[in-house]
């Protein structure tokens, strides 16, 4: 068995659902098969701006539905025509009926819950496996949609909720039994124990074709979307990039953890555990042959893997000599941060334990500045620590590979390389599991960095 994946590029609009409804037919001639849908593109982004203009009590919130249901409603025509499948588009006007009145509740009471946000962007992706599902079946084809709702169970944290996998799993199993045909499967939503909707995360559809995959015990995942496969570097900054033809788990988490455009993070657990391999296929071009994801990789003499960067993060040193041999200072830093709800990204220290570089994205830097401010007001009044300094418009590059481990010379190399372009660093990090070094330059020498270690290492 396989669990297919297609994203919102891959599903966008009319043209594309049949060709991705022809690679499925394609498929399941083969072996078995369950489908997992994204809403079309730019439709969950859509939704979202719905939510957020009624709150406002802006009325353009109406206009942005009619179009979101005029798009909904012609493919379905344009797919399936004005009398096939009744049903599927009855199910369809129901939808867009629910989901205009939940928007007028928004727009009476002025708010909108991450709960309730997570009920509106679950239209998308229902509304799309529903045209989907009935357009198989329009062309003789046995595919039953499935609301992925009823089948992953999930904590109550709206917004990013947490997945329950033992009873997730055997909800899966149960389902998959009573399927007849092929079963067409909404991605990126659950619900918790009172069977309130909830959102796995943007690109959690990924997450939930893991899922499935893991409850039913099948032999690869594959995720199609608009891309040849994983790339070396952003082929938008880096003309000379290629697709990597196979990287490991973890080179993958790291590369999605570092801005990389590959999976979400969470589709890993799942498939770490139960050691399914993760393809990823470009829906437009099938017979490329894509990027594989597994646990051991065949050797390869490639230095490093890829490099990946995060955009718009800033930069805050914590240093004075008050600091040094004071214990508690690092856990007072990070304790004011969590309770500002700051995430950190990167973290630097010098072994004098004179200075603590953290780097978080740039829309938190000021938050996190007033929590530091707040928390070690007394040491920076008496000089013990300096006065905190904020630093915008960087970027986080990362230069990650399993051929890192054990090799001599790779942060030399990246870093001469670097010095030879003229690009300055403003901290760097390594993990002790070698596979990742991290540096942070100015985002006006981002496209020269990430070009001058790929041609370092990968031309």
């Amino acid at each position: 068995m396989k669990v297919m994946k297609f994203g919102g590029s891959s599903v966008g609009n009319a043209e594309k659902i049949r060709l991705v409804a022809s690679i499925i037919k394609s498929e399941a001639q083969k072996t078995a098969v369950a489908v997992v849908l994204s809403a079309m593109k730019g439709i969950t982004d859509a939704l979202i701006l719905c939510a957020e203009s009624a709150e406002k009590g802006d009325l353009s919130y109406k206009t942005a539905l009619g179009k979101i249901a005029e798009r909904q409603r012609s493919t379905f025509i344009d797919l399936i025509g004005p009398d096939k499948e009744k049903d599927a588009f009855s199910s369809l006007e129901q939808m867009l009926f629910e989901l205009q009145e939940i928007l007028l509740g928004v727009q009476m009471v002025k708010e909108c819950s991450l709960r309730s946000l997570d009920l509106i962007v679950s239209f998308g992706e229902r509304m799309n496996n529903t045209v989907a599902a009935a357009y198989l079946r329009s062309t003789g084809f046995d595919a039953e949609f499935v609301d992925s709702r009823s089948l992953v169970l999930t904590d109550s944290s709206y917004g990013g909720a947490k997945v329950d996998y033992k009873e997730s799993y055997r909800r899966i199993r149960e389902k998959l039994k009573e399927v007849k045909g092929v079963p067409i499967i909404t991605g990126f939503i659950g619900s918790d124990s009172q069977g309130v909707t909830t959102t796995l995360g943007r690109n959690g559809s990924d997450f939930t074709a893991s899922i499935i995959a893991g409850a039913s015990g099948s032999d690869v995942v594959e995720i199609w979307t608009d891309v040849d496969g994983v790339l070396s570097a952003d082929p938008r900054s880096v003309k000379r990039a290629f697709v990597i033809p196979e990287i490991s788990y973890q080179e993958a988490m790291e590369l999605s953890y570092f801005g990389a455009e590959v999976i979400h993070p969470y589709t890993m657990i799942p498939a770490i555990e139960k050691n399914i391999p993760i393809l990823i296929k470009n829906t437009l071009n099938p017979s490329a042959p894509g990027t594989r994801i597994v646990k051991d990789i065949t050797p390869h003499n490639r230095p490093i893997t890829g490099i990946a960067s995060i955009k718009n993060v800033a930069l805050i040193n914590v240093e004075g000599s008050g600091m040094l041999g004071t214990p508690g200072i690092a856990s007072r830093v990070f304790g004011a941060l969590a309770l500002a709800e700051i995430n950190v990204i990167m973290i630097s220290q010098a072994s004098s334990e004179h200075s603590i570089c953290l780097v978080f994205r740039e829309v938190q830097g000021r938050c996190a500045l007033e929590a530091l401010n707040r928390e070690l007001s007394e040491q920076v009044k008496t000089k013990r620590i300096e006065n905190f300094v904020i630093r915008e418009g960087l970027e986080i590059i990362s230069v990650i590979g399993e051929n890192m481990i054990g090799t001599p010379g790779i942060a030399g190399k990246i870093f001469s390389a670097l010095g030879e372009s003229g690009i300055s660093i403003l901290a760097i990090a390594q993990g002790s599991s070698e596979r990742n070094i991290s540096f942070v330059v100015d985002k006006t020498d981002r496209d020269k960095a990430l070009n001058t270690v790929h041609d370092a290492f990968l031309v």
